[in-house]
């Protein structure tokens, strides 16, 4: 589906881009990662024709270069940075980024809402928070139902709920068939998201792998995982109360809040404590035996004996 062939940039001296040769399969979404300076973003950018280059980049057969137009209209993209105007509501967005696809105006609730953002149309994007513009991005992508998306470090800016509920968008986005080229520098995103890794180095492909073999196994899909959620001080026992009454294990730890969740519902209480208006500074994961879990458990059972003499 997209094919770069002997790929080259430079900036002055400086290779970018060395002699790149990288294939993406129909169906399939490809990791780019590396360091900064890596060469992620340039290619991304001489694959959309933002940068002149030298080899030969193709979409769905079409040259990037001779057939530009043609292979960006296959082409759904989400940069790292938004340049939206502050005043334009979310309705005149999409319309104004429809016009430039040249694409129907689509069912503002249907477009919306596959983004999490149903009833939002009359909001101004000053009013939104950076996850909610960076779903409305992805909103904007997906106008004319490309068959390929390409991200740019989507998350870079995003606090940890908001980075959680775009990767849980886009983790459906990647098993629907689409085909997707991403550049990140998490993790977690790579391991939910990519079926194929491109380790980039010094601008040159070192190697294409599996996710598992770069960072080894993802977790079973039910096995448990322990979130250790970053909340203000003031707000950290009122998010405890609300996790513990939504049926979550959780305690309370330093500056954060330790909840264990089953694998695939990580998401819940991020979205939980999104609807409570409590703002989720950070995250980590926790192994489920770590000390900290352990005492916390061990504190809980110890009091809950207490409690029943």
């Amino acid at each position: 589906m997209i094919r770069f062939d002997r790929v080259t940039k430079r900036f002055g001296r400086f290779t970018a881009v060395d002699d790149v040769s990288l294939e993406v399969g129909r169906g399939e979404c490809l990791a780019l990662w590396g360091a900064n300076g890596a060469g992620k973003s340039t290619m991304i950018r001489c694959m959309l024709g933002l940068h002149r280059f030298k080899g030969v980049i193709s979409v769905d057969g079409l040259d990037v270069r001779r057939q530009g137009r043609r292979a960006r209209r296959l082409i759904g993209y989400v940069p790292q940075e938004l340049g939206f105007s502050d005043d334009a509501t979310v309705k005149q967005s999409i319309d104004f980024f429809a016009g430039l696809k040249g694409v129907a105006v689509p069912r503002l609730d249907e477009c919306l809402g596959a983004v999490g953002l149903a009833g939002q149309g009359h909001k101004r994007l000053r009013e939104l928070s950076g996850g909610m513009k960076q779903r409305l991005a992805l909103c904007l992508a997906l106008l004319g139902d490309p068959p390929v998306l390409v991200l740019d470090e989507v998350t870079a800016s995003l606090d940890a709920a908001g980075r959680e509920e775009l990767v849980m968008l886009l983790s459906r986005l990647a098993h629907s068939g689409r085909t997707m080229l991403f550049a990140s520098h998490r993790q977690e995103e790579v391991m939910r998201l990519a079926t194929t890794v491109a380790v980039l180095e010094r601008g040159r492909v070192d190697r294409r792998v599996a996710p598992a073999e770069l960072f080894g196994p993802a977790a079973p899909a039910n096995e448990e995982v322990v979130l250790r959620l970053m909340v203000d001080q003031p707000t950290s026992q009122r998010a405890l109360q609300i996790l513990r009454d939504r049926g979550h294990e959780a305690y309370l730890n330093g500056v954060g809040v330790l909840v264990a969740v089953a694998s695939p519902r990580r998401a819940a209480p991020f979205e939980i404590l999104a609807h409570a208006d409590i703002p989720v500074k950070d995250f980590e994961f926790v192994e489920p035996a770590s000390p900290c879990m352990t005492a916390a458990r061990s504190a809980a059972a110890a009091s809950n004996m207490r409690g029943e003499r």
